[in-house]
């Protein structure tokens, strides 16, 4: 897809937005219109891995005439957005990507590479692991104290929250290694104060999942954690290779002095 310029007049960088913002749109509602008469199958394959766990033939309840289609509407909506995400977070950095140094142009590629595998690794983790754990310990919560009956309503939107949860989460990575490797915040700083680290992946992990429950929030700290060290790893890396291994022990402004020595 075409790049803009570097340089624009106002109206034109408006013009440039609301062009890739139309063309956003324009591919969600196509995509939304043709997934929507398959959202039967949709659906059933969304609660595969928790109808073990629901009460009666396993089958989902509708308690509104409409409410088949609401539903319908809102899983075609959220499946053409996921469907659409390499197109969502292609023009989404396109049109950031003039203002960038051509240096730093050829990580746009990788980064949108590895945003749109880390979000689909992050949804498929949630699929076979965290639903199975998290709706089988609410069902079990539930069922100790009154008649569960499987809103079919309720039981997807926890189901599609959970997956963007993990999906959004999982870009975890990316933004540590680019923090690191871009020097805004230091590798040191990372390693020294992981304790701090570990309580903030904590309390995201507990915004992030949307069901209140402890399991989930257990299974998506320990996976930030292990992603946070990965990614840590990854900068390792690459800083060692680049600046040597005593950079590992830099500062903000010790990335300072060298690029003014350097100038």
């Amino acid at each position: 897809m075409p790049i803009g310029p570097a340089r624009m007049p106002l109206m034109d960088h408006l013009g440039e937005l609301r062009r890739r913002v139309t063309i956003i749109i324009v591919a969600v509602i196509v995509c939304a219109v043709i997934v929507y008469m398959a959202t039967p199958t949709i659906i059933q394959i969304f609660i595969d891995p928790v109808r073990q766990y629901l009460p009666g033939d396993g089958q989902l309840a509708v308690f509104s005439s409409l409410g088949g289609f609401t539903i319908r509407f809102k899983v075609a909506l959220f499946c053409a957005v996921i469907i659409c995400s390499p197109i969502i977070i292609w023009e989404v950095m396109a049109f950031f990507l003039p203002a960038l140094k051509p240096s730093e142009r050829r990580w746009v590629v990788p980064t949108v590479a590895a945003l749109v595998v880390l979000f689909f690794i992050g949804m498929v983790f949630c699929y076979f692991v965290i639903q199975p754990a998290a709706f089988g310990w609410m069902i079990d919560q539930s069922s100790a104290i009154a008649t569960v009956i499987p809103n079919a309503e309720d039981y997807l939107n926890i189901m599609m929250l959970l997956e963007l949860g993990f999906g959004v989460g999982f870009e975890l990575p990316l933004v540590i290694f680019y923090l690191s490797i871009l020097h805004i915040v230091p590798y040191k700083f990372f390693r020294e104060n992981w304790r701090f680290v570990y309580v903030g992946l904590l309390i995201l992990s507990a915004f992030t999942t949307p069901d209140a429950s402890p399991v989930t929030m257990f299974f998506m700290f320990a996976a930030l954690v292990l992603l946070y060290e990965i990614s840590l790893a990854v900068a390792r890396y690459i800083i060692v290779a680049k600046d040597g291994k005593e950079a590992l022990k830099w500062t903000r402004d010790d990335y300072a002095n060298r690029d003014i020595e350097a100038a």
